[in-house]
């Protein structure tokens, strides 16, 4: 039986917050709900028009999506309860009876975990249709050059930062003369950050300086002890993330940011007063419903964790910093930050014109490879898969010369006839971030790709390159003393 257009009204609500019939996960649930579809829906049911293209993306392959947890979707829309059956135990066109095969190993990106299914890294033209989001193009990368006077930075010309939202609304205001701020941010779960938190930092600095706007940072110390399962333990109670978020800091402010613009503050020091306002704001307008939906809340979460998104949120909002904008509610925010993070400000965007504000912008980062491979992005927590802040010239010659991931061959011969695959060699992957010189990095694509460079070689051009600029980080870094932060973490007006 075909839906009803208040059972497809109420899926375009449900697929604004989440990705698949279940939450975050695809499942049978939702090739069982593509097959109620004759054709695709219209295109003013946006969000339910994503999900069905993402869906219909996979082919044959839905197949063998995992079974679903119900057999049904219960949705409330204009106070009525919707029912809407999404059987798993429906047979798919093409499947024979002898059982489903083993479900595909997908993609999963989600604030608190990222595991690639290829060693390729993430398919992130699936995850632009699954998010809803929009790919910086070639138009977008000419409207920045031709309003800054700047040649785009090397993450937008390598499509590092290579998905957005609303980057256009953020240029027409440039265009007309206005002012935005900057917003991004830091959950401090280790005394030194590695080479990949710096991502989003790098890019931030650049738009800082050629856009002259002002930047709020929020290390989120409360949400990394909130996150954590066993608050016994002495590094899992709520003052060391406070007290590695003031580290953090420090690596952060040794980037080079303008003291004179930039404001960085932690939650368990900061929320109170008018960002706490806006967080009350937040919070009474998302329901459990929507945070479980786009969260993977159950009931064995606790009541800070569902509570903290809203907290994430409240930067969007200029008004959260009357000592930066005044009575300004409505100065438009920019934020770059790791696609990851983009549920909490899909949240964001959907809650903010019910409390009368602008609705955020995003630039969204690829992630950063693990040492190991682009399965999986650098955790701190594993110093083999990781580059820190704090490691020496020889660690980082170590590091890579024993962890890094090769897309070279098993004997030189074979390397020398066959060449390394560029796509999976994580010493690659690290000079595409970090190389600036786009001519430099070309000739060694070639040269590796065609078998002329060895693996050993391509290993020495990167570790060349981090050497240097680790060097140049830690000499910054010796220079920020306590006041420093001080200086940064003390609201203020800003010039700009």
């Amino acid at each position: 039986m075909p839906l009803s257009d208040l059972e497809t009204k109420a899926l375009d609500e449900h697929f604004l917050i989440c990705s698949y019939v279940h939450g975050y996960t695809v499942s049978q649930g939702d090739a069982a709900l593509f097959r109620q579809f004759n054709c695709a829906p219209p295109s003013h049911l946006c969000h339910l028009l994503r999900w069905y293209t993402h869906i219909h993306s996979f082919g044959r392959e839905s197949a063998s999506f995992p079974a679903a947890k119900k057999e049904s979707l219960t949705l409330l829309i204009n106070d009525k309860e919707v029912t809407i059956m999404v059987n798993n135990s429906m047979e798919a066109e093409g499947q024979g009876e002898a059982g489903q095969p083993p479900a595909p190993e997908e993609d999963i990106v989600t604030p608190h975990t990222v595991q690639a299914s290829s060693n390729k890294g993430i398919d992130y033209d699936k995850l632009v249709d699954r998010f809803g989001s929009s790919r910086i193009d070639e138009a977008l990368l000419e409207r920045f050059e031709r309003l800054t006077g700047h040649k785009p930075h090397r993450f937008l010309r390598r499509n590092i930062f290579f998905s957005h939202r609303d980057m256009h609304r953020i240029l027409d205001a440039v265009e007309s003369g206005k002012k935005f701020f900057l917003y991004t941010g830091r959950g401090p779960s280790s005394n030194a950050m590695h080479i990949g938190h710096l991502i989003a930092f790098i890019m931030t600095k650049w738009l800082q300086d050629v856009f002259d706007v002002p930047l709020v940072i929020q290390l989120t110390d409360d949400e990394k002890y909130l996150w954590q399962k066993d608050a016994t333990k002495k590094d899992n109670s709520l003052e060391h993330y406070h007290s590695l978020a003031r580290e953090n800091a420090k690596d952060i402010i040794a980037l080079d940011f303008d003291v004179n613009k930039t404001f960085i503050f932690s939650d368990v020091d900061f929320v109170g007063g008018a960002f706490y306002e806006n967080v009350l704001k937040v919070q009474k307008h998302v329901t459990f419903n929507q945070v479980k939906g786009i969260f993977g809340f159950d009931e064995s979460s606790s009541i800070g964790m569902i509570m903290f998104p809203a907290i994430q949120a409240a930067p969007s909002f200029s008004s959260s910093f009357p000592f930066i904008f005044g009575n300004k509610k409505d100065v438009p925010c920019l934020i770059p930050c790791g696609i990851d993070q983009d549920p909490y400000f899909r949240m964001t965007r959907d809650v903010a014109p019910k409390i009368g504000f602008q609705k955020p912008a995003l630039l969204h980062s690829t992630f950063f490879p693990a040492l190991h491979g682009a399965s999986s992005k650098m955790s701190a927590s594993d110093s083999t898969s990781s580059i820190y802040l704090t490691d020496t010239a020889n660690q980082i010659k170590k590091k890579i010369n024993k962890y890094a991931f090769s897309g070279g061959r098993d004997t030189v011969e074979e390397h020398r006839e066959l060449g390394g695959d560029c796509e999976v060699d994580v010493s690659f992957m690290y000079l595409t971030f970090f190389l600036d010189d786009d001519e430099k990095l070309e000739e060694i694509r070639q040269q590796y790709s065609s078998g002329k460079m060895l693996t050993g070689e391509l290993k020495a051009e990167l570790i060349k390159v981090l050497q240097k600029m680790m060097a140049e980080f830690q000499e910054r870094r010796k220079l920020v003393t306590d006041e420093t932060v001080k200086q940064f973490m003390t609201p203020r007006s800003l010039k700009f």
